[in-house]
């Protein structure tokens, strides 16, 4: 079943059930050099308009920001330089906020291997 992202903020990401790990997630640095994890990928959604991100047995929804994030999301860039992209590309963005809260979303992201950080 797909899941919805909010409107505000990073995509949200449905926590892990008991049994999966849940509580323990990946440490996301600004050095981390997030990509898509294995068997995963991201394809635009024709009856939406917007991007969903596929993996086995998987699909999630993005909203505008999580497909923001995840777009800059190649392995090159480290999270530090994805925040940097996102802060030049919104007005009014701060650079702390941005930041925490897109480590956050790669951390519950590569807690369900949908990412995967180099």
């Amino acid at each position: 079943m797909p899941t919805r992202d909010t409107a505000a903020g990073a995509a949200k990401v449905p926590p892990q059930r008991r049994g999966d790990g849940a509580g323990r997630l990946p440490v996301v640095t600004g050095e981390s050099r997030p990509r898509l994890g294995r068997h995963v990928r991201m394809r635009p959604d024709r009856p939406t308009g917007g991007w969903v991100l596929l993996g086995p047995e998987t699909v999630v929804v993005l909203n505008r920001t999580g497909h923001a994030v995840l777009r800059l999301c190649d392995g090159q860039r480290t999270v530090d330089e994805v925040v940097a992209a996102l802060v030049a590309d919104f007005d009014e963005a701060d650079a702390l906020t941005v930041g925490d809260q897109v480590r956050d979303y790669l951390g519950r992201l590569a807690a369900r291997n949908l990412v995967a950080l180099g």
